[in-house]
């Protein structure tokens, strides 16, 4: 039984809380993808896991749950967080694979997603500088500014 919504559909009222909706663009293999990394960063709060509040974060944010309202513009620096969001959300659920920069625009940019793929580059290159995620090109780690073609982006040290 889903829950109730507001009538512009924004959030969703439980126990007569009002809470953000997820974001209804979010294709819905990526939305299960977040929603499972959401759950197993939950069970790891509740283990007492040191970074599981900050995964709980980056999977509701990703969601459109957090940060920016997913209905309004898709710009600027709190938008820039859910593209990174949803980066360290898809790799960790994918551990033992990769994600494409298009899985991340195709999550957080509803039908434009093409037009965000420069931002979701610009982002994933901050986040590699970072050490939180390693670029790859036919299975090499690579510089995303020198890189020519298709890469994949994999869980980095630091993430």
């Amino acid at each position: 039984m889903d829950p109730e919504k507001t009538a512009d559909g924004h959030h969703i009222i439980v126990d007569g809380r009002r809470w953000r909706a997820t974001d209804p663009a979010i294709p819905e293999t990526f939305r299960q993808e977040l929603v499972d990394e959401l759950m197993s960063a939950r069970r790891a709060v509740g283990a007492g896991e040191s970074d599981a509040r900050r995964r709980v974060g980056d999977a509701k944010t990703a969601l459109g749950e957090r940060g920016a309202p997913w209905w309004q513009e898709r710009s600027g620096t709190e938008f820039d967080e859910r593209i990174a969001a949803a980066v360290r959300a898809l790799v960790r659920k994918r551990q033992d694979s990769s994600i494409c920069p298009s899985d991340v625009a195709r999550t957080v940019g509803a039908e434009s997603w093409r037009e965000i793929m420069d931002d979701v580059r610009r982002v994933t290159a901050h986040l590699a500088d970072e050490g939180q995620v390693i670029v790859t090109q036919k299975g090499e780690p690579v510089q995303l500014s020198e890189a020519r073609g298709p890469v994949r982006i994999v869980r980095g040290p630091e993430l």
